[in-house]
């Protein structure tokens, strides 16, 4: 009988431990695969990101041979792509490529100053090249932020924001642009007939 009557709470102790063990097992792999993915989508804008820096070298070669005295253009855009391809966090390779884009909308701009350059089949197909990265980083990004999102979420929502905080899993940086970049993304085309 006294057997019994310790027997009893010993069970129900364990019960709840283990019940305790189940919970913090199921949401730490909760967020170690929201995590994953996070870092799953990183990579897919880093892919596109790298074939943009292997474009740029090209399309710099194409429009120096038509407008060699734009040396200042050209530096920018070198430096830029240097410091992009040397950038290892999210927030400094945001940085970088928000650079980056803004030295290559100059490189257009001395490149629309050139008809024979605008007309050659080479420097279209790297501007079409260009182009349509431009839009799987707008893709892999936007994906790469919602996923971010949903993690970032999970850490602060209750409970998971408790076995975040166990665990040491912390908010992840999101992919944005800068406020010029993002206002002119946002701008509606002007159309004129």
């Amino acid at each position: 009988m006294f057997g019994a009557a310790i027997l009893i709470p010993i069970l129900a102790i364990l019960g709840v431990i283990v019940l305790v063990a189940i919970f913090l097992i199921g949401y730490y792999n909760a967020l170690q695969r929201k995590k994953l993915a996070a870092e799953n989508s990183w990579s897919d804008i880093d892919v596109q990101l790298k074939r943009r820096h292997d474009l740029i070298p090209n399309l710099v070669g194409a429009v120096k041979g038509y407008a060699s005295h734009e040396s200042q253009t050209f530096e920018a855009v070198t430096q830029a792509r240097a410091a992009a391809t040397s950038a290892s966090s999210v927030s400094e390779q945001s940085g970088a490529e928000n650079m980056l884009t803004q030295a290559l909308g100059r490189l257009m701009v001395v490149a629309e100053a050139y008809p024979e350059l605008k007309a050659n089949t080479n420097f279209l197909q790297l501007q079409e090249e260009l182009t349509s990265t431009e839009n799987k980083i707008g893709f892999a990004r936007q994906h790469y932020n919602r996923t971010v999102s949903t993690f970032n979420e999970a850490t602060k929502t209750f409970p998971s924001n408790v076995v975040a905080g166990m665990f040491g899993f912390s908010e992840l940086d999101f992919f944005e642009l800068d406020a010029d970049e993002a206002a002119a993304v946002k701008k509606a085309p002007k159309v004129e007939f």
